[in-house]
């Protein structure tokens, strides 16, 4: 992970499928300094268990600054209930996340943020394809633009789908990006 192009840390994706559900796992853990002084820190954890592309469950833990957010959420028969610890809500049976090592995530009106618990409306843009470096080697990458709420993503992806990059911008304009690696 980048802010500009200083690198602060690292957001590691893993996806298991054993033919009966994916269970993804990932792990953030971000530290950007001025001036050697510490400015934020960022922690987070989320583990979510997936079947024919709907979320049956998910645990996410993030630490930003200090501040603790637990969230966690279980499909339960005809709704999926959420916990943020302060109260809970009922979403529809079948919702995503932010889940972008799933291309279908991009094909949908409404998407979960596990950091928060919030269900946000989302519009998705395919802009041009472009050319991209990964893995010291430059490939044609499908690009797309996800907006909702405050936040605005651009995202590539391999002509099979695979998710390559992310970038969006933070507050004072920051580049954040994230790259395959």
């Amino acid at each position: 992970m980048y802010v500009d192009d200083k690198r602060i840390g690292n957001h590691v994706f893993e996806v298991v499928d054993n033919g009966e559900y994916q269970q993804s796992v990932n792990v953030a853990e971000f530290r950007y300094r001025v001036l050697l002084i510490p400015a934020w820190r960022f922690d987070h954890s989320n583990t979510e268990q997936w079947a024919d592309d709907c979320l049956q469950r998910f645990e996410a833990s993030t630490r930003v600054n200090g501040r603790q957010i637990d969230v966690s959420g279980t499909r339960n028969g005809e709704s999926f209930v959420i916990d943020t610890g302060d109260s809970t809500s009922e979403l529809p049976p079948c919702v995503m996340s932010f889940a972008y090592w799933n291309p279908r995530f991009l094909q949908q009106a409404r998407l979960l943020n596990p950091q928060s618990g919030d269900y946000l409306d989302v519009t998705v843009e395919r802009l041009p394809t472009e050319s991209l470096e990964v893995r010291g080697q430059t490939v044609s990458a499908q690009a797309f633009r996800l907006r909702a709420e405050q936040l605005e993503l651009k995202l590539w992806y391999s002509e099979q789908y695979e998710w390559l990059a992310l970038e969006s911008t933070a507050k004072g304009g920051r580049i954040i990006r994230y790259e395959l690696s």
